[in-house]
């Protein structure tokens, strides 16, 4: 039986790249076709490498125009015929060609409780507005940057330094993340006329709530 194909695009050091390449071996439900990276020198390409994973460089720096980037990633994601694809800490914006031919099939993970915190420094803007608690979200996909559907949050007690909950803050991504794929693999998400169902019920606005954790 083909296992689900999935394609993970990354633009830094891939831990959540790291987190599904491992699940993946154990829950044997996906299969990472290709990683794909928006900059040259990111570590999660070695790391997709490591496992003979299909690698693809698309250097936005090298395209004129966000289009003609927007269409390379485009056509890279094609030749791998996925069903989900999954940004793991890529840090593009991708235009609403892309967007509208991967509809309802594109998801990220946000370091953020959204709507809260959208775009960067996500946990200092925390600490500074004196949230107590910050976690991490995954949504789809739309051309409204860190605006989509929320499918899941996973939630955490704040810290006043913001190294320390960064690091909480991944190990919640890690958990997380891996989840929700298997969740796709298991064809148990619908997303239909802008509310996610899972496993038939429809979700609240935040999405599926999952290791709250109070420390």
């Amino acid at each position: 039986m083909q296992k689900f194909p999935i394609v993970v695009l990354i633009s830094g050091n891939g831990s959540n790249l790291q987190a599904l390449i491992d699940d993946a071996k154990i829950s044997k439900k996906y299969q990472i076709k290709a990683v794909i990276s928006s900059n040259p020198e990111a570590l999660g390409l070695s790391r997709a490498k490591r496992e003979n994973i299909k690698t693809y460089c698309i250097d936005h720096r090298q395209f004129a125009q966000r289009t003609d980037f927007d269409r390379a990633l485009l056509n890279a994601i094609k030749e791998n015929n996925p069903e989900l694809i999954v940004l793991a800490g890529f840090m593009r914006k991708l235009g609403p060609e892309i967007v509208g031919h991967f509809a309802n099939k594109m998801i990220n993970i946000h370091p953020s409780l959204l709507p809260k915190f959208p775009g960067l420094n996500t946990h200092q803007k925390a600490i500074a507005a004196g949230e107590t608690e910050h976690g991490c979200s995954i949504h789809f996909v739309t051309t409204e940057l860190d605006a989509g559907p929320i499918l899941a949050q996973a939630r955490t007690a704040t810290t006043p330094n913001a190294a320390e909950l960064r690091q909480k803050v991944q190990e919640l991504e890690h958990k997380l993340l891996p989840l929700v794929v298997r969740w796709f693999a298991n064809r148990q998400v619908l997303l239909q006329k802008g509310i996610i169902y899972l496993d038939g019920q429809a979700l609240p606005i935040q999405g599926f709530c999952a290791f709250l954790k109070k420390s």
